[in-house]
């Protein structure tokens, strides 16, 4: 049985930083291409970042709503994505949700999504 469970979600003034983890399980990790997205309350589901796969180059893609701020990682010996979050405004407050692809490559649709976490919680005071 597949998991994706996030973790390091909370509350954060505007201007603070957060560092999202993704543990996976039941899931050859380091095969598949890795993203999160988040969703506002009142607004669809959208792409925040992915990563290829680490052998593909690890390479990275990321909204332009969070270039420059947001940093996205995977530790494929733990199984972890990660994707750390600085200079956070009240924009970015959402539900976080780990996605694992359907192949190695970054991706950006709900589409290309093969399992999806739960969602953990970001909220930014302003």
């Amino acid at each position: 049985q597949v998991q994706l469970v996030e973790s390091g979600g909370g509350v954060v003034p505007a201007g603070g930083s957060l560092r999202l983890s993704c543990a996976a399980s039941g899931l050859t990790f380091n095969i598949y291409g890795m993203a999160w997205f988040r969703q506002a309350p009142g607004k669809e589901r959208e792409f925040v970042s992915s990563i290829t796969i680490s052998w593909g180059g690890g390479s990275t893609d990321y909204a332009d709503s969070v270039k420059g701020r947001f940093t996205i990682s995977r530790d494929d010996a733990k199984s972890t994505l990660y994707l750390q979050m600085n200079s956070l405004k009240p924009e970015d407050t959402a539900v976080y949700y780990c996605a694992s692809g359907t192949r190695g490559r970054t991706f950006k649709s709900d589409g290309a999504v093969n399992y999806w976490g739960q969602g953990t919680q970001v909220t930014v005071s302003s």
